[in-house]
């Protein structure tokens, strides 16, 4: 019977982890109660041990120097349905990451923006939003989920590196999960209820726009995708979000002297 148990939460996990794609994770509102494996794009997810990590993957690297970066905390207060919803963002731990969410939010990019995919059966998991196509009510839900920030000055979807720092680490490691690194240790931020992280497709790098507040504690999404702040306050507002609720607005309200923009 312990195994049986062991074995449909291990197959409950591998399912739900298609919730967090970006590419293969839009779905209608009314589908967002089931979570499947990238059903878009029939992508899978792997499970297989991957190749040894190469030095220039690991820790930070001038190759991201032009991302924009937060040096320390900064909050960012989220309004949806009226209700404010307070984000701690750590730069110490998570500078691209967090960089990335107060750039974003700074040019705007949230406001008016739906949640996609909120997952609560048959047990709570996230609610997803971010994806810039959502700003267009005539857009087809059942889309959402594919899209990303499209930076202006290059005409491209910009994205970032998977970046993930291990306890007691002295940097964070980039472009591969701590297990695919080789890396014991658990990440200095957790999938804690109400932990704000980005969300990606299969490729590491992959990561724009999209990110997902916890609903519970996951500890099986630990070392495979970046948590870059906590919700402060406002968890009940997003223990009410449904599919297809709005940012109405998202604001920096502190620690915008942390930040670091792209020259």
């Amino acid at each position: 019977m312990q195994m049986q148990i062991k074995i449909q939460r291990w197959f409950f996990s591998l399912l739900i982890i298609g919730a967090l794609f970006v590419g293969g994770c839009g779905s209608s509102p009314a589908a967002n109660s089931t979570p499947t494996p990238n059903p878009a794009s029939g992508e899978s997810i792997s499970l297989s041990p991957s190749p040894p990590p190469s030095p220039a993957a690991v820790a930070a690297s001038s190759q991201f120097s032009n991302l924009p970066r937060l040096q320390g905390k900064a909050t960012v207060v989220m309004t949806v349905k009226g209700s404010p919803i307070t984000i701690e963002l750590d730069g110490t731990n998570a500078p691209i990451t967090a960089g990335n969410f107060v750039d974003l939010v700074q040019k705007g990019v949230y406001d008016g923006l739906v949640f996609h995919r909120v997952v609560r059966e048959p047990q709570p998991f996230v609610v997803q939003g971010g994806d810039p196509q959502g700003k267009d009510p005539k857009f087809p839900a059942s889309r959402l989920g594919t899209g990303g920030f499209i930076d202006p000055k290059t005409s491209t979807e910009r994205r970032i590196p998977l970046e993930i720092k291990a306890k007691d680490a002295p940097s964070p490691t980039y472009s591969q999960t701590l297990e695919q690194a080789g890396i014991a240790q658990k990440p200095v931020l957790m999938h804690t209820r109400g932990a704000v992280a980005m969300a990606r497709s299969q490729s590491p790098d992959s990561a724009s726009s999209q990110f997902y507040f916890t609903l519970t504690d996951v500890p099986f999404l630990d070392g495979s995708y970046a948590v870059f702040g906590y919700v402060k306050q406002g968890m009940d507002v997003i223990d009410k979000i449904q599919a297809g609720d709005r940012i109405e607005k998202a604001t920096v309200t502190q620690g915008v002297e942390n930040f670091k923009a792209v020259s």
